[in-house]
């Protein structure tokens, strides 16, 4: 006779995903044959949508977990027996008579929702005394619990801002400066650094474009897991698709899904306008092309449908506008909002 399938299942708001959470499911893919992972939606906890959260656990463990979504679950927490039978009934209709032969958490609702799925009621570190952290905690203060967060998951939680605009616009100066104030950390133009090395007749070929795209998201992601609330970049994949446009009249397919995904990428994007002097340096093709490339910039933007905000005026002037901006924003629930009054026409025009 066949060997009955040791399925275990967990569930949570995951509001965020940290290592106390990965312990249980960890724990539970070292002891059972299958597992399942319920993941409830909570915006009263958490503005992070319940997709995302149950992408963090698909995204680290694609194999042997699944993933279920539980939009329409109960929302109220104690344990008065009418709540404990709402939750229980709710979990009994999502299963859908799939058998559950053990129940993993470290919560008090351990015991009666295990007695409710037939299942053994196995807690992970109750104490917290191996992982020393809850979601209050990370949701209080992610830059110093980020330890405790994988760098799937602490990606989301920081606001990545993208500076844009043609060559010689004062990116990278109000990049550096943000992050002094903010004290946090910022992405430099890879692409500048690449071109150094690499280039011939001041030219890359299209693959050497693709490359410096790649490369600039890798380092990009690395500096993600230092930056505190906000991480400040300096240009994109876009801009690098529209330089392999400019100079070939195409990209590579890689580097037109880069493109692409940058869209959805940054969460804040302003483009820094031409009202400052021409830095006419040896590596650059003069104020006539840094004009014609604005445009091309603002034109794809507005393409795109990407909001953005122009920044002009001095380093200071252009600060204290993103500084004000950030302080509107609220990630995955502002889009536009932080758009800020006065806004350029042409600003306005791509606000959603």
């Amino acid at each position: 006779m066949a060997a009955e399938t040791r399925r275990g299942l967990t569930l949570g708001k995951f509001a965020p995903l940290h290592r106390g959470h990965q312990l249980i499911i960890e724990t539970a893919l070292a002891e059972m044959d299958e597992v399942i992972v319920v993941v409830y939606d909570c915006p009263e906890t958490i503005d992070i949508p319940l997709q995302v959260r149950a992408g963090w656990i698909r995204e680290l463990y694609p194999e042997r977990v699944q993933v279920l979504e539980a939009w329409d679950g109960p929302t109220e927490i104690g344990d008065t027996p009418e709540i404990m039978a709402r939750h229980e009934a709710y979990m009994l209709e999502l299963l859908g008579g799939v058998k559950v032969t053990h129940f993993y958490s470290s919560e008090f609702y351990g015991e009666h929702m295990s007695a409710a799925l037939g299942a053994v009621n196995r807690q992970v570190d109750p104490n917290r005394l191996q992982v020393p952290v809850s979601g209050t905690l990370v949701r209080q203060d992610p830059y110093g619990q980020r330890a405790y967060v994988a760098p799937e998951v602490y990606r989301d939680l920081i606001v990545r801002v993208a500076f844009l605009g043609a060559p010689s616009t004062g990116k990278t100066t109000l990049a550096a400066a943000m992050a002094e104030l903010e004290r946090t950390v910022w992405m430099p133009e890879y692409g500048r650094e690449y071109w150094e090395r690499h280039q011939v007749d001041r030219r890359l070929t299209l693959e050497q474009l693709e490359e410096i795209a790649v490369g600039h998201l890798e380092r990009e992601d690395l500096l993600a897991r230092e930056a505190r609330g906000t991480l400040f970049v300096d240009t994109n994949a876009i801009t690098t698709y529209m330089f392999s446009c400019a100079y070939h009249g195409r990209a590579t397919a890689r580097l037109e899904r880069l493109a692409l995904e940058a869209a959805s990428r940054y969460d804040l994007v302003f483009v820094c306008d031409v009202d400052i002097p021409y830095a006419d340096t040896w590596d650059r093709s003069g104020d006539a092309d840094r004009q014609v490339f604005q445009k091309q910039i603002v034109a794809d933007l507005q393409r795109r449908k990407i909001p953005y905000m122009l920044l002009r005026g001095t380093v200071e002037e252009r600060a204290a506008r993103v500084r004000e901006a950030l302080r509107r924003f609220r990630k995955y629930r502002s889009v536009g909002e932080w758009i800020l009054p006065g806004a350029t026409p042409s600003t306005a025009c791509v606000v959603q």
